[in-house]
């Protein structure tokens, strides 16, 4: 679990709200507080032991402080609705950000690096073109991918990092980002990431996620099934934060 992290990102909530709306959908997991944030909806059929979301039902009576604590749950689910809540609920700060998708920076970053990716993202086949070499871990690995346990092995090698926002809900991050050299470009990436200057004190370099414009659209296309390719500028803005300029 990335406690450490989540905890110091959520520390800079200032003040609650109330939750208006949730929605569990089959890729996607959408909170509605002050705003709305999106996380990777992720989670295994552990309902023997437990129930997945133990106050299923009742979650818009919960406070968004409340909701963000879920991000500790050793259900993933509730971790995922964790996550949710706290980018639903951070101030971001409109001049940190610049417009700019999280596959044009790595086009640029790793053109003729060594790139280790953690997650399997659309644009992965275009990267391997511009990259001197390219490792892909998965934990569902595809064609050309690694598994999870490379990762120990690559990540060291890399002059390039970036690292799926997926890793806070299934407790990975910590472990990946001590991996990575101190001289590499380090990134975390994708919807599920909070957009947040913390992770710049963690050794991250950019982080590049989603800032929610049409909560009302998103909220019925997360119900909806919809992959985050198909919401390419419906209700969403594709944002990278950096420690120095891109």
């Amino acid at each position: 679990m990335s406690v450490k992290i989540l905890d110091e990102i959520i520390s800079c909530i200032k003040e609650d709200a109330p939750v208006s709306d949730v929605r569990i959908g089959p890729f996607w997991t959408a909170v509605r507080t002050r705003g709305c944030g999106l996380a990777s909806t992720t989670f295994v059929h552990e309902h023997k032991k437990r129930f997945p979301v133990e106050d299923a039902g009742i979650l818009t009576e919960k406070s968004g402080r409340e909701l963000c604590a879920y991000c500790r749950s050793q259900s993933l689910l509730e971790a995922t609705l964790g996550v949710a809540a706290i980018n639903s609920m951070l101030d971001v700060d409109p001049t940190d950000l610049t417009e700019i998708n999280a596959s044009e920076v790595l086009f640029e970053k790793g053109a003729g690096k060594r790139v280790a990716i953690v997650g399997h993202f659309p644009f992965v086949p275009k990267l391997r073109e511009v990259a001197e070499e390219l490792w892909v871990i998965e934990r569902r690995p595809q064609t050309g991918d690694l598994s999870e346990e490379a990762a120990e092995h690559v990540i060291p090698q890399a002059d390039v990092v970036a690292i799926t926002g997926t890793a806070l809900i299934n407790g990975t991050m910590d472990r990946l980002l001590e991996l990575c050299p101190k001289d590499s470009v380090v990134m975390v990436l994708g919807p599920s990431t909070p957009l947040s200057r913390v992770w710049f004190d963690h050794g991250v370099d950019l982080v590049s996620g989603t800032i929610v414009t049409d909560p009302d659209a998103i909220l019925r296309f997360v119900s909806q099934g919809i992959v985050f390719k198909q919401l390419h500028g419906r209700g969403v803005r594709l944002v990278t934060m950096s420690r120095n300029q891109i």
